[in-house]
């Protein structure tokens, strides 16, 4: 059961935590070749909050920290654009060439047929790495003003050994003031490598999942964040019998969790994806529209507008094969567009649920 706080009751539908970094994307092209970049704004936890505010017209906002440069004025301003509210941004002092805090920043080119898409992340020293337990006035945030979800992930978790700490200090006052919690596994090998690498991942993440509502991730993210087992299972053929014995088996192991679920992707090539997902309530096992193939022309983001569907389902009441369909229809929606965040509209989204073809709209 999901005691979700009535909207009337809260300033805010959903509070992010977590990174947002300029995204350079050298479009068609590669990165060691190019001579532009588009920037785009984009962060794991972030794209929750935006696709929730700019989809589905949810009130959202944002805890992360930036330089006090242009840099962060310009991704304050991309986040300004996308309507999530920036008041809990942490500015820290700039010392002129990056020596103690920084934004950071993710290259990464899109791929295209057999050449898998590329990030190149140059994020160390981060502000938002830099963030401590006492710097956010979480009982403000979650108290006085109020929201009813909380969103954090893997990916801030790893970023720092205060970074983890922060967001387990987050989700515990969440909770304390009845907040709804989701959190992204989202396992990255290179953020844990120089703090404690895979056992630390597992000792993190596994502290941090008692405290959780809905639990997000991949079968990597659930066998290497958590320690659960699943069956092999190919790139194109993906193995349902191992997925669901995998949310079983995390429902078993953490009673907390009220809703569990995995995207499911089979890769023939960067450019053609089959695309689906799966999820656990209250014991029963929900299998999400499949697309398959689904043409990917950025498939970066994708889990995010998952995520993004899937809350904005649950917050509205829909029963659970609804809000998975919202997450599956966005996400695929979001790997359209170039960039780390959705472009779609929530019309679209219901439209592609309800069956919806790709003719010309006019």
């Amino acid at each position: 059961m999901l005691n979700i706080k009535t909207k009337e009751s809260c300033m805010f539908d959903q509070v992010s935590l977590g990174e947002v970094m300029l995204r350079l994307d050298p479009g068609e092209g590669r990165i060691r070749n190019a001579r532009s970049f588009t920037a785009w704004e984009g962060g794991g936890e972030y794209n929750v909050a935006r696709g929730l505010r700019r989809c589905f017209g949810l009130n959202t906002a944002i805890v992360t920290a930036l330089a006090a440069n242009d840099i962060g004025y310009l991704i304050e301003d991309f986040m300004l654009q996308g309507g999530v509210d920036t008041q809990f941004v942490q500015w820290m002092p700039y010392d002129g060439i990056g020596r103690n805090v920084r934004c950071g920043l993710n290259f990464t080119e899109r791929g295209f047929g057999v050449r898998g898409a590329l990030g190149v992340s140059d994020r160390a020293n981060s502000a938002a790495s830099q963030l401590k337990p006492g710097d956010v006035d979480w009982n403000h945030i979650f108290g006085e003003l109020g929201a009813r979800w909380l969103h954090t992930g893997g990916i801030f978790a790893a970023l720092s050994a205060s970074s983890a700490e922060v967001a387990l200090e987050a989700i515990k006052v969440a909770k304390q003031h009845g907040t709804m919690v989701s959190y992204d596994l989202n396992y990255r090998p290179s953020l844990w490598k120089e703090h404690g690498g895979h056992a630390k991942a597992q000792q993190v993440n596994r502290e941090i999942a008692q405290y959780v509502d809905v639990m997000l991730g991949n079968e990597e993210d659930f066998t290497a964040c958590l320690g659960l087992e699943i069956e092999d299972s190919s790139l194109h053929e993906l193995n349902i019998a191992g997925y669901e014995s995998m949310l079983h088996t995390a429902a078993k192991a953490y009673p907390n969790f009220k809703v569990i679920a995995s995207t499911l992707r089979g890769v023939q090539s960067a450019t053609i994806n089959s695309w689906s997902a799966m999820a656990w309530k209250d014991g029963q096992v929900y299998r999400g529209m499949n697309f398959d193939p689904l043409e990917v022309l950025d498939r970066v983001g994708g889990g995010d507008s998952f995520a993004s569907g899937l809350v904005y389902g649950l917050l509205s009441g829909c029963d659970m094969q609804t809000a998975l369909n919202y997450g599956v229809c966005h996400g695929a929606l979001a790997m359209t567009t170039p960039g780390d965040t959705s472009m779609a509209r929530k019309a679209e989204v219901e439209g592609l649920m309800k069956g919806a073809g790709a003719r010309v709209n006019r």
